[in-house]
């Protein structure tokens, strides 16, 4: 989520897909795919030199990776409720390949992802996080992906919202609690109000997606690949209107000064040439996200 958190969030994939396809197919299928076996069929192998640089102790260890599990198509569970899928959990996994590493993803709330980083709990951090000054000063950021803030509104958009100008006014809209929708963009936008925005806060994406699907609020704003996912997935009952805005890198978030900093982005960089960088964002259908460079700290 944006500001705080870049601004992702929406909808769980049991609700949002409540007879639909499995989630973890991208495509609609019936039959889910693990981000394990897209891993392996994608042109992404060991690279011996960047191996050798990681440090003993995480070779041996492993990477444990902190996310939000409740965003797809970025982060969420496949059918089986246990297998973290998606196209960050993908990418997760293909620089662990890169690097020779292994990687543990596990399920933790967006703003404990952070300090959990901070007290060295967690090696790295990948919940689509906007890279930002402020976030800057307590991790480093790897850029990996770019997107913007959508409007998500019921289907028809029965009240003619848009995502700028006093359009909400005096409107409900839900967001998720540590987003950048929650903390930077809605704040600004009460500023200009003369009738307050009723900010709607949710631990997650289900809670946002449900309170626009039940109209307990006229409408949410979330990270824009994970609002079109959530529209696209929801039967019907959710658009996304407008144009995105606010567009800024989303970035690996690594604890101060760690040596994992520089040889992420070199696994981006060799994950880029390989094809591989590219055919997992196509999975996804994010190929507009793709970065052309990777920038350590790219807001300062």
């Amino acid at each position: 989520m944006s500001a705080l958190r870049p601004l992702v969030l929406l909808g769980s994939a049991t609700l949002l897909l409540a007879g639909c396809a499995d989630p973890s197919e991208p495509g609609g299928a019936t039959t889910g795919t693990s981000s394990a076996s897209s891993s392996a069929a994608a042109p992404i192998a060991k690279n011996a030199a960047l191996a050798a640089k990681v440090p003993a102790a995480l070779k041996a260890s492993g990477i444990t990776v902190a996310s939000d599990v409740s965003y797809p198509p970025m982060d969420f569970f496949a059918s089986d409720n246990k297998t973290v899928v998606g196209a960050e959990a993908d990418l997760d996994k293909a620089l662990g390949t890169v690097l020779g590493v292994k990687v543990t993803i596990v399920n933790v709330p967006f703003d404990s992802i952070l300090p959990g980083l901070q007290s060295g709990k967690y090696q790295l951090g990948v919940s689509s996080f906007t890279d930002t000054a402020e976030r800057e000063k307590v991790v480093d950021f790897v850029t990996y992906f770019d997107a913007g803030t959508s409007l998500i509104v019921p289907a028809g958009n029965p009240k003619a919202l848009k995502p700028g100008g006093e359009s909400l006014c005096g409107r409900t809209v839900a967001v998720a609690k540590g987003s950048t929708q929650a903390l930077v963009d809605l704040p600004a936008r009460a500023k200009t109000c003369k009738t307050p925005i009723k900010v709607s806060t949710f631990p997650d994406g289900t809670g946002v997606n449900l309170a626009v699907t039940s109209g307990r609020a006229d409408a949410a704003l979330a990270d824009s690949p994970v609002a079109a996912y959530a529209a696209k997935r929801s039967g019907g009952k959710l658009e996304v209107t407008g144009d995105s805005y606010g567009n800024a890198p989303f970035g690996i978030a690594v604890p101060k000064n760690s040596e994992l900093t520089g040889l992420l982005k070199s696994a981006l960089e060799d994950l880029k040439a390989s094809g591989g960088y590219e055919q997992i964002l196509a999975k996804w259908g994010l190929e507009s996200g793709a970065l052309d460079t990777f920038e350590i700290n790219a807001a300062s």
